[in-house]
């Protein structure tokens, strides 16, 4: 008997502490064979027929506007209730959207496209980030959930093949696999989440391994600047036996709150000040700074200029030519005006703040480069020895050719500052020396500083933990 999956989902990470607002214009949408191309596993069972339905995703952010989610999600309904029934489903999400009046809306649209699929039993699965949130309702509502074991994030076509491998097998099964839910009451900012070092290596290998009875177990860091209920760690363990999922959730749950003071910024780190006296004492080049209060793939504005105002005043970064680069700062007014002034020409303008940043400076210069990318106009301000790249959008910058795209070749560069945390990938093997800033921004690691209104408490590290404290396991 052929049956039929529906691939949906509505996915972005957003920071309660970001002026900046998600809109309907963020989201790219897939949908047909475009969305397939995430899939290029299937089919993974000649007997079930996965269906590309909508994904809508969006870099991170601020919140998304309530308007903007309520036209995603009238969509995406209405793609579900147009094939319905379905046999299941596999969400393709994040785990930390945040939406202008909503407390958990991954909750609400797990439960909403569960109604929307035409039978009381339809099995959801969902593929995630491993920085997502899940909270009860949504635990009680997805029937097999799992998310990235790698950070960076290497794992993420695995990751849904994962799940779309956990549903057939579901839908294959005799009986409707039984879950077990906790939420673990420690917040960890996402640098201290690589699993390039321990204890998260160690944790995420733990998880790998399934005993008898289970068939997955999904790990969540969580992401401490959403400020809502669910902003913490969590497992999931999901199989055939329930009372050997309930011990594995209960033992992933007690490894991670007795590992977690161990948990250390997973490179060395410190003040901005103290980031440059290493990169110009260790005589290394490429030397990269990560900038990680305003990085924009976690959920930064990208209009923060605290750090240029620094890199601006030291005589060492604006020394030399092509001694370094600061990327990047939206700002659309200041692109346009180095566009209208040209090649060649001054450069001057206040700059930051365009989402609502408290922070403003005027940056004086020369526009050494002008080019469209992906993301829109990408304009370089040279500043003596120091390029500035400023973006009509919110753009990271992740790879050699990001930086090349604006003509700058990072390996003649001294020093590189970058808006970003750990390293992806690429610039990790280009870099010969690298520390991370701790910058203000509305993803400051240093979350002992944010005012979480609506998180559950007590949780490490704003709380002490009971010395008897046991998993609250919930099972379904």
């Amino acid at each position: 008997m052929q049956r039929r999956v529906v691939i949906v989902g509505i996915g972005t990470e957003c920071s309660s502490f970001a002026p900046h607002r998600t809109t309907l214009t963020d989201f790219g949408i897939r949908s047909g064979d475009r969305l397939l191309e995430r899939y290029p596993f299937l089919p993974v069972d000649d007997q079930v027929d996965f269906v590309p339905g909508f994904v809508a995703r969006a870099l991170p952010g601020g919140p998304v506007e309530r308007s903007a989610y309520d036209e995603l999600l009238a969509r995406l309904l209405a793609v579900v209730r147009a094939g319905s029934p379905w046999d299941g489903v596999l969400l393709d999400i994040h785990g930390a959207m945040l939406v202008d009046g909503l407390d958990d809306p991954e909750g609400q649209l797990a439960a909403a496209v569960r109604e929307a699929a035409g039978r009381a039993d339809v099995l959801i699965a969902a593929a995630m980030d491993l920085h997502g949130q899940v909270s009860r309702e949504f635990a009680a509502t997805v029937d097999l959930p799992t998310c990235y074991r790698t950070a960076p994030h290497v794992d993420e076509e695995a990751t849904r093949e994962r799940a779309a491998r956990l549903l057939v097998r579901g839908l294959r099964s005799a009986s409707r696999p039984a879950r077990a839910w906790c939420r673990i009451p420690v917040a960890l900012p996402g640098e201290k989440t690589s699993t390039r070092v321990e204890p998260a290596a160690g944790l995420y290998r733990s998880v790998s391994s399934t005993p008898d009875g289970v068939w997955e177990t999904a790990l969540w860091m969580g992401y401490p600047w959403a400020d809502q209920a669910r902003a913490s760690a969590a497992v999931v363990s999901m199989g055939d036996d329930e009372s050997a999922v309930r011990t594995e959730a209960a033992r992933v749950a007690r490894e991670m709150v007795d590992a977690r003071d161990d948990f250390a910024f997973c490179g060395p780190s410190g003040s901005l000040r103290w980031a440059l006296d290493e990169a110009f004492g260790s005589h290394v080049a490429p030397f990269f700074v990560s900038d990680t209060g305003d990085n924009p793939t976690a959920g930064g504005s990208g209009d923060v200029v605290t750090t240029l105002r620094t890199l601006l005043a030291d005589a060492r970064v604006i020394g030399d030519r092509d001694s370094a680069v600061w990327s990047a700062l939206v700002d659309p007014a200041a692109g346009r005006l180095a566009a209208t002034s040209g090649v060649g020409a001054t450069f001057a303008a206040e700059v930051g703040g365009c989402f609502g940043w408290p922070d403003r400076l005027r940056l004086t210069g020369t526009v050494g480069r002008l080019v469209e990318g992906p993301t829109g106009l990408l304009a370089v301000v040279r500043v003596s020895g120091l390029s500035v790249v400023l973006t009509e959008r919110r753009t990271p910058f992740h790879t050699l050719a990001d930086y090349e795209r604006v003509g700058i070749d990072i390996r003649r560069t001294r020093l590189v500052i970058n808006k970003i945390g750990y390293l992806e990938p690429e610039l990790d093997d280009a870099a010969a020396g690298w520390v991370m800033a701790l910058t203000e921004g509305p993803v400051d690691q240093r979350i002992e500083h944010l005012r979480l209104e609506k998180l559950t408490r007590p949780t490490h590290p704003f709380d002490e933990l009971p010395a008897d404290w046991t998993p609250a396991i919930e099972t379904w």
